[in-house]
C-alpha cells in the first residue's frame, strides 16, 4: 500500500504517471481535459516538470484515467 505524501497525494501513483507519460505536453493534455488543465502553465511544459503542482481537479483526472488504462490511448488519440 502506498503512503500519502503531505499534500495527500500518493507518490507511487504521480511517479508512474510521470515515469509513462512525463514528456507529455501540457498542450496536449488540455485537448483531452479542456483550457483549465494544469492553468497557469505553458502548453510547452511537460507533464513531469508540472505534475507535483497540479491542483486537485488536474491531478484527479489524470489519476482516474491512469488508473483505468485509459490515459495511454487518450494521449496517443490527441496527439495526432
Amino acid at each position: 500500500m502506498s503512503k500519502a505524501g503531505l499534500d495527500n497525494r500518493h507518490r507511487n501513483h504521480d511517479g508512474e504517471i510521470s515515469h509513462k507519460h512525463g514528456n507529455t505536453l501540457i498542450g496536449t493534455l488540455r485537448k483531452l481535459y479542456g483550457q483549465g488543465f494544469a492553468a497557469g502553465y505553458p502548453g510547452t511544459e511537460k507533464l513531469s516538470e508540472v505534475l507535483l503542482q497540479l491542483n486537485e481537479t488536474s491531478l484527479s483526472q489524470l489519476r482516474r484515467d491512469h488508473e483505468t488504462g485509459h490515459l495511454e490511448h487518450k494521449i496517443a488519440n490527441a496527439s495526432k
